[in-house]
């Protein structure tokens, strides 16, 4: 699913305008990547947490020449899934068996 294709699903459960849905999508994206941006974690019961991983520095090499070359540390958004979210992808699906 894409984002075009979460936009219309939103836009059909809620009884709302596609333009409406995107709205929401963008605003609720766009309130996470600010939270975030911040240092502060965004917490979603039941379904995961987004929040901020830090990469020390490190040593490489270049695949090319061979040579070492040193990489820079930097902070990575992550998510965490919650056990609702976790529990509703492992859930069996009917007629199949496990």
């Amino acid at each position: 699913m894409n984002k075009t294709d979460l936009i219309k699903h939103i836009a059909s459960e809620a009884g709302i305008t596609q333009s409406q849905a995107e709205k929401a999508v963008n605003s609720f994206t766009g309130a996470v990547s600010s939270s975030l941006s911040k240092g502060e974690n965004v917490t979603l019961i039941g379904f995961g947490t987004f929040g901020i991983s830090d990469r020390a520095a490190r040593n490489g090499r270049n695949p090319q020449t061979g040579a070492t070359i040193k990489i820079a540390a930097k902070k990575l958004p992550k998510f965490t899934a919650g056990k609702a979210l976790k529990e509703a992808v492992d859930a069996p699906k009917k007629g199949k068996k496990k």
